[in-house]
């Protein structure tokens, strides 16, 4: 909702996650807004837009700091609660190691939260959620607690958000929209992937155990429609003209398409039978 905007606070605060709240008191340090049944909550002056004022509904997010008091924040962290995040521990402790997730306050991981022995400059896979016993912020490297909790409703060919947890027999392991766990296939996949990386991927197929199984180009005939526009493209960026054929080496066509030598064969297949592009020995070009 745009600042400015006169209406009535929201009765669902969620701590972790971004709120609309109304100002409700200006102070010298800040300004105190409507946070239901946390009561007023503070936005320190450091991070109040400009030209806010009371009864202005402004988006913050809430978490708690060092004294444990709710605070508002217009300050973005690298995840919200509910969400997975590769994150830095910046300092260990007597209860658990701090991530740094991008505020103020670096996010505790408990000791009994880690899956492994976390420890200070190196980067973890965590789930970020709300501790039900304390009602402070936490982060797990147990993301098993977290995924596959719910019935996986995907569709073939849907399009997701994945981020890698960690390279396996197969190829590489990986979570689906902060709910599903997935795979991508190593024999599918043609660049170099890194655990915490982000990327879309699609759905290839939901089996009947409900293991998922991933991929980064569209399935089927999508697939070959999406890399024929890339051919296409490069084509006209290159006067017409590109020195590749279905016989080039497979990581000259991944260097040049990021798509297999398999996908682009089909791909100038296609263009080829559309009378769209000539094959020479040497080269593809426009017709």
């Amino acid at each position: 909702m745009p600042k400015g905007t006169r209406t009535n606070t929201a009765s669902m605060i969620e701590l972790g996650k971004y709120n609309e709240l109304k100002v409700v008191k200006s102070v010298e340090f800040g300004l105190y807004l409507d946070g239901d049944d946390y009561g007023e909550i503070l936005i320190p002056t450091r991070y109040i837009p400009i030209n806010t004022s009371v009864d202005d509904v402004i988006r913050v997010f809430l978490y708690r700091d060092s004294e444990d008091r709710i605070i508002a924040t217009t300050e973005k962290p690298l995840a919200i609660v509910g969400e997975c995040a590769y994150l830095k521990v910046v300092s260990k402790g007597k209860a658990g190691v701090f991530v740094d997730w991008g505020l103020t306050k670096d996010i505790l991981v408990p000791y009994s939260e880690q899956g492994v022995s976390m420890e200070p400059d190196n980067s973890y896979l965590v789930y970020i959620y709300v501790d039900q016993q304390t009602d402070r912020i936490v982060a797990s490297s147990k993301l098993d607690k977290f995924i596959d909790n719910t019935f996986p409703e995907y569709e073939e060919k849907e399009e997701v958000d994945i981020i890698i947890h960690s390279k396996t027999d197969l190829g590489y392991k990986a979570v689906i929209n902060n709910l599903h766990w997935g795979v991508l296939y190593q024999n599918e996949v043609f660049q170099s992937l890194k655990q915490g990386q982000k990327l879309k991927a699609y759905i290839k197929k939901v089996r009947e155990d409900d293991k998922i199984d991933l991929s980064l180009h569209k399935p089927g005939y999508d697939k070959v429609e999406d890399s024929s526009r890339l051919i296409l493209d490069a084509l006209r960026e290159n006067k017409g003209k590109l020195n590749l054929t279905d016989k080039s080496p497979a990581d000259e066509i991944y260097a040049a398409f990021r798509m297999s030598k398999k996908t682009f064969k089909k791909a100038i297949g296609k263009l080829y039978k559309e009378k769209i592009i000539a094959l020479t020995d040497d080269g593809i070009s426009l017709n």
